[in-house]
C-alpha cells in the first residue's frame, strides 16, 4: 500500500483534501498519533506529518507527498486564530495536548511564544520557512511530490493525475470547503468506514518512523 502524507501546515485545506482522499476510496487518518494508525492509514495528514515528513520519506520509500500552499491573506488570520485558541494547552506543563502536537508546533512555530504567534512577521517567517524546506527537500521529484492550493480550480484535477486516479471513475469532483469561518471540528463531523482513528482510546504510541531515532 502505497503511503499519501498531506505536508500541508495546518489552516492550509488539509481537512478538504482529506475528506476528499475519502471519497476517492482512500482510507485517511486526519493526524495520527499511534503505530496502528500509521499502519491501517494509507493518507495522513496534519500532524505529525507537516514536521515529520523527511523521517517519513526514509521509512516510507515508495510515499507520495503532497504540499498545501494557501495565499497568506488567508492563512494568516486563520493560523493566529488557531494558535490562540491552543496556546494553554501547548505550553502546559500539567497535561493539556499529547506530547506529538506539542512538539511539531513548538518546533514549527520556533522560537514559540505567545508574543511570536500574534505577529504576523513571524507566523509568515514560519510558513515561509516550511515551504522553502519542504521544496528544497523534494526539488526533482516531481514522480512523488505535488504542490497544490485547493483553491484553485484546477488543484483537483492536479492531484487526481499525481495519483493516476481516473477522475470518470469516481463520484469525488473536488475539494469541499470545510472548517472555514473558524470551525476546526468538520472532520469529525464527517461519517465513513475509511476514517482512522488518530489515537487508541485517546492514547498516543511511540511514532513507527521515529523508533530508532
Amino acid at each position: 500500500m502505497t503511503k499519501i502524507y498531506i505536508i500541508g501546515l495546518p489552516r492550509t485545506g488539509t481537512t478538504s483534501v482529506c475528506a476528499a482522499m475519502l471519497k476517492l476510496g482512500f482510507s485517511v487518518a486526519h493526524t495520527a498519533y499511534t503505530d496502528r494508525a500509521f499502519e491501517e492509514a494509507q493518507v495522513i495528514a496534519d500532524t505529525p506529518v507537516f514536521c515529520d515528513y523527511r523521517h517519513l520519506d526514509i521509512a516510507y520509500p515508495n510515499a507520495k507527498f503532497i504540499y498545501l500552499e494557501r495565499p497568506m491573506e488567508k492563512w494568516l488570520p486563520s493560523i493566529a486564530q488557531l494558535l490562540a485558541r491552543m496556546h494553554i494547552n501547548l505550553v502546559r506543563d500539567d497535561g493539556g495536548f499529547n506530547p506529538i502536537i506539542k512538539r511539531c508546533y513548538l518546533e514549527t512555530f520556533s522560537p514559540y511564544s505567545v508574543e511570536n504567534i500574534n505577529q504576523p512577521e513571524f507566523l509568515t517567517q514560519c510558513y515561509q520557512q516550511h515551504k522553502a524546506q519542504v521544496l528544497s527537500y523534494f526539488k526533482g521529484r516531481e514522480n512523488d511530490f505535488l504542490s497544490i492550493d485547493i483553491s484553485d480550480d484546477k488543484s483537483f484535477q492536479h492531484l487526481v493525475n499525481f495519483l493516476n486516479i481516473n477522475k470518470d471513475e469516481t463520484t469525488a469532483s473536488g475539494f469541499e470547503r470545510l472548517n472555514f469561518g473558524g470551525k476546526v471540528t468538520a472532520w469529525k463531523d464527517i461519517k465513513s468506514p475509511l476514517k482512522i482513528d488518530s489515537t487508541n482510546k485517546g492514547r498516543v504510541t511511540k511514532l513507527p518512523y521515529l523508533l530508532s531515532v
